[in-house]
């Protein structure tokens, strides 16, 4: 099992900077990628980024040149730098990881850009 916690939301003004943190914990050897999904009210949940084990990162459209992701694999964390929020970033992000095939999800974190 794979157990991930999120931190790191909250509100926050337009143009403003947030970031979210994933610890990841359990049985994780061999984690395929980590990234970073959200879902906006009334929508459906959308990859934000990704970055598989050894590759590049992959960004959604809207968030490319103002998130950035990262990860400290000595501390088997995935980070979302979120800069220049605007009010349609505002949704609950939701950690995910990719083992073996297998998908595991956060709880999800709620993230409000609002003035």
């Amino acid at each position: 099992q794979v157990q991930l916690v999120e931190s790191g939301g909250g509100l926050v003004q337009p143009g403003g900077s947030l970031r979210l943190s994933c610890v990841a914990s359990g049985s994780i050897f061999g984690i395929n990628s980590m990234g970073w999904y959200r879902r906006a009210p009334g929508k459906e949940r959308e990859l934000v980024a990704a970055l598989p084990s050894g590759g590049s990162a992959n960004y959604a459209d809207s968030v490319k040149g103002r998130f950035t992701i990262s990860r400290d694999n000595a501390k088997n964390t995935v980070y979302l730098q979120m800069n220049s929020l605007r009010p349609e970033d505002t949704a609950v992000y939701y950690c995910n990881v990719l083992l073996y095939g297998w998908n595991y999800w956060g709880e999800g974190i709620l993230v409000t850009v609002s003035s």
